[in-house]
């Protein structure tokens, strides 16, 4: 071994470093397809590749994956025919992807991978494991830029799936070149389709693109919270314009147009108040509404962010009314879709957009109540929750990863207003990284209405899955608010229900905000996401009281 696993620290920045350049490839090429054959299916698939192992023509897989000495003679022939430097593109197909996968970490240290390609690989079988492999490989090398796997639909040998179930940091693509299949897992098969041939010539040469960059030599102001996530609304907006189509694209359009104006506007008039100028970026958006005909501009992909910092941000936008105040029904698949496409620009892969989605859904389960929840729900949080952002000073904010501090939150707030698409956006973020007794206290008030509560719970244990999902550590503050709110709700239920009929709408209220935070928070225990409580400063407990703290 000469590429050495990197210790904690290092190893984190180079998953991260990786997973930013999988994204972009990602966005090159298509969507990840690790294939979607029931587990059944696989079984039988895994019974025919192993009974194959067994026929002459594969004596060559046998002999590699059995032999020590014929496996050590392969790689160093390989190691023989390589530079000790410069940049290298590899190919395997099939066996050779079994290949290309152990002699990743034996390369010369001074030789990087610009790019690994497999076709027709049987990585997925655990027939194939070669010396714990895939134990070996849980990351990915540091020498190696970025690996994308080709399986075709009718190849056997691939099993109708893709290698991403043994290696999950990669990605896998679906190609389809309608052979038989014998015939559809040989190397020119996949070689001659046009997906392949462009990951090939990304690895070798970078972008195809022949357009002129036109840089613009005047100052520029980086963005603030406010306009950046204005400008990942209006990108996530224009992605989701771009999968509609007929009388529901030009409502969309339509109505688009309104709010990117506006928005532009607000920010224009903001920055002009604040003696600010305004970035390039949203500058180049604007365009004049009232004529009909004038070009709409279109967002810029979106900056590149971490996983840690796209949690908040996304869980909020997922849940926001992009278009407001105009709405549309649109198809959850299509702003999936959308959304998909948003994280792989932001160099975060489409795996993260799914995973965004698919947490919305495990949160809305969890609180269902046996009402028909819409999946969107910032509707609910009109007025009322508006209320409470201004009557607590802005909730006494703590800042959340990704998000900005109190300060900034409150002051953009008091610029924009909570209604409209900024300020939408601005309040969710606001009630959803609230700490503190603010929070609860507002939620638990009669002026708040079950369905705001269920909006924010729902978000926070939405965030709390995305991070599981991801592998991200988890936050300790969420269970914190959630108990804070359970207890400020289960006080206001007691102080109303000592004098109130039992069936008042009050009282049915509060008992059905009690019931959301339970799920909540019974959800997080059961999924070992239950947060310690931490006692950070002695003085502040009393004597005499004995503090238990989960690990």
């Amino acid at each position: 071994m000469t590429i050495p696993s990197p210790a904690r620290d290092a190893a984190k920045q180079n998953r991260r470093n990786f997973e930013r350049r999988m994204g972009a490839v990602e966005y090159r090429l298509g969507r990840h397809h690790g294939g979607d054959n029931p587990a059944l299916g696989n079984a039988i698939l895994n019974v025919v590749v192993d009974a194959a192992l067994g026929l002459p023509l594969f004596i060559q897989v046998r002999n590699y994956l059995s032999d020590p000495q014929v496996r050590a003679q392969v790689l160093r022939q390989i190691l023989g025919q390589l530079p000790d430097s410069g940049r290298i593109v590899i190919v395997g197909h099939s066996l050779g992807s079994v290949i290309a996968a152990d002699v990743v970490r034996r390369l010369p240290v001074g030789l990087d991978i610009a790019g690994m390609v497999t076709i027709g690989s049987p990585l997925a079988n655990g027939s194939f494991e070669v010396v714990k492999l895939r134990d070996a490989m849980k990351e990915p090398p540091t020498n190696l830029s970025w690996w994308v796997n080709f399986w075709n639909a009718p190849d056997p040998v691939s099993a109708h799936r893709g290698v991403s179930s043994a290696f999950p940091w990669m990605v896998d693509f679906r190609i389809d070149t309608r052979a038989l299949p014998l015939p559809a897992h040989a190397a020119a098969e996949y070689l001659s389709d046009k997906a392949v041939a462009e990951a090939v010539g990304y690895a070798l040469y970078g972008s195809r693109s022949k357009e002129l960059a036109i840089i613009d030599a005047t100052d520029d102001i980086p963005l603030d919270f406010s306009e950046h996530l204005a400008l990942l609304a209006l990108r996530y907006a224009h992605l989701v314009k771009s999968r509609l189509a007929g009388d529901q694209r030009d409502r969309f359009l339509g109505a688009l147009r309104h709010v990117q104006a506006t928005a532009v506007d607000d920010i224009t008039m903001r920055n002009r108040n604040d003696g600010r100028a305004v970035p390039t970026t949203v500058a180049r958006l604007a365009f004049d509404l009232s004529d009909a005909e004038a070009p709409l501009p279109e967002p810029a992909p979106s900056r590149h962010i971490t996983k840690d910092d796209a949690v908040l941000l996304l869980s909020i936008l997922v849940a926001e009314n992009v278009i407001r105040p105009f709405e549309i029904s649109i198809p959850r698949d299509t702003w999936q879709a959308a959304m998909e496409e948003l994280t792989a620009e932001m160099g975060l892969g489409t795996k993260y957009g799914t995973d965004v989605f698919a947490a919305t859904r495990r949160a809305e389960d969890a609180l269902k109540s046996g009402l028909n929840m819409s999946w969107v729900k910032w509707g609910a949080l009109g007025a009322g929750a508006a209320a409470i952002v201004v009557a607590t000073g802005g909730l006494a904010l703590a800042a959340g990863a990704g998000l900005a501090g109190a300060a900034a939150i409150t002051s953009a707030l008091a610029a924009f207003g909570p209604g409209g698409m900024i300020g939408g956006l601005l309040t969710a973020g606001a009630l959803v990284t609230a700490g503190g007794g603010g929070i609860a206290y507002g939620l638990a008030g009669s002026g708040t209405s079950a369905e705001t509560l269920e909006a924010i719970v729902e978000r926070k244990l939405a965030a709390e899955i995305i991070r599981q999902y991801q592998h991200l550590d988890s936050d300790p503050t969420v269970w914190q608010v959630l108990t804070d709110i359970e207890i400020e709700v289960r006080r206001e239920h007691e102080r109303l229900d000592e004098f109130s009929d039992p069936g008042s709408p009050s009282l049915k209220e509060l008992k059905r905000k009690i019931e959301s935070v339970e799920r909540a928070l019974k959800y997080l225990r059961e999924n070992d996401l239950e947060a310690g409580v931490l006692v950070s400063d002695a003085q502040d407990v009393p004597s005499g009281i004995l503090t238990l703290n989960r690990e």
